[in-house]
């Protein structure tokens, strides 16, 4: 039942254990990815689909992870619009020339998946020839932190050109969120054809905004691609962090499962949005740097948020941290599957 442990929970139908996989769970923390990225810069790693196929593959190789999830940065479509980037260490994606005008986004180019990111498919089919027992998601950002990156040139705290954008040309910010809906929508598809079983937007961001601008701007396109992306088959997951205040909003925008992060119980997340979707989440990472007992402990309080165990996938609230021991992590998916045998048969 592994092959499709995942997928099951994401539907809300019955699995043997509790599903795990954990964001970022191929990273910094790995010594092969290491060793990897001290040959190879990020981009290189990423646009290689033997080596992406491979930093993929690593964690399932130690632990009894139920997914792989294709190594890749939410920046690779950014060449599919005609849009030059780099990813620079400690920085994340670098815009050098940010999308802030009506004419910066009329001039963004057809975004064509086959054509601009052929290696992110061709990952995900090496990782399906070498590990044929275990699915993959695929994922791409969502399109308020697309937008952000875009607008801000990189990372930002406080979002203040992307915030001016919105209260000075809401025209133009929305048109900007119509081409990165397509591009998602396209971008997603390309990687469900290619073999993922299930598909994760990361709307990370999205929690810098007010309730009101969500409604606005945001809830409309992400429902427009999670309506694009049904037909494919696939269950869909929404992540984003620091969202507490867009709980329900966030529950209404069509994906088959809500990402929760750390900073709000599982269970309260329930009762706030019902029964209408799964969950996914939401183990602290610093969890992973403590003892084993204490570990243990933040796990099942965790587990305990999700009595039932059903429509339900363990993760953490954000990704591993690069300073996490991988023993943690063999624990962490140990417990999780002998206590998840526990959960389900309550």
């Amino acid at each position: 039942m592994r092959r499709d442990r995942l997928v099951r929970a994401l539907r809300g139908e019955p699995t043997d254990v509790t599903p795990i996989w954990l964001m970022r769970q191929a990273g910094r923390y790995l010594p092969g990815y290491r060793a990897l990225r001290a040959a190879h810069p990020i981009l290189d790693l990423a646009r290689t689909p033997a080596l992406a196929a491979e930093v993929t593959l690593e964690p399932l190789r130690r632990f009894d992870l139920d997914a792989g999830v294709v190594f890749a940065d939410i920046s690779l479509p950014f060449a599919g619009l005609g849009v030059p980037f780099s990813i620079d260490p400690g920085a994340g994606p670098v815009v050098p020339h940010p999308v802030r005008s009506r004419a910066d986004v009329d001039a963004l180019t057809e975004f064509d998946a086959r054509a601009s990111v052929p290696f992110v498919g061709r990952a995900i089919e090496r990782f399906l020839e070498l590990e044929p027992d275990r699915p993959i998601l695929g994922f791409a950002g969502g399109p308020f932190t697309m937008a952000a990156y875009l607008i801000e040139g990189g990372a930002s705290r406080e979002y203040p050109e992307t915030k001016r954008l919105i209260y000075s040309d809401p025209g133009t910010f929305d048109r900007l969120l119509g081409r990165l809906v397509e591009m998602t929508i396209r971008y997603l598809a390309f990687q469900a054809e290619s073999g993922a079983a299930a598909l994760q937007l990361f709307d990370t961001w999205i929690g810098a905004v007010t309730p009101s601008v969500f409604d606005r701007h945001l809830l409309e396109p992400l429902r427009a691609i999670f309506d694009g992306v049904r037909p494919l088959g696939r269950p869909t997951i929404l992540f984003a962090t620091g969202s507490s205040h867009l709980t329900e909003r966030l529950a209404r925008s069509g994906a088959d499962a809500l990402s929760v992060d750390w900073r709000e119980p599982l269970g309260r997340v329930r009762a706030r949005i019902g029964d209408r979707i799964a969950l996914q989440g939401n183990l602290d990472p610093g969890a992973l740097l403590g003892t084993s007992d204490r570990l243990r402990q933040e796990a099942r309080a965790v587990l305990d948020e999700v009595p039932d165990g059903r429509a339900y996938v363990f993760n953490l609230g954000h990704g591993v941290l690069p300073e996490t021991d991988p023993e943690r992590v063999r624990e962490l998916v140990d417990y999780v599957h002998t206590s998840g045998r526990t959960v389900g048969s309550r």
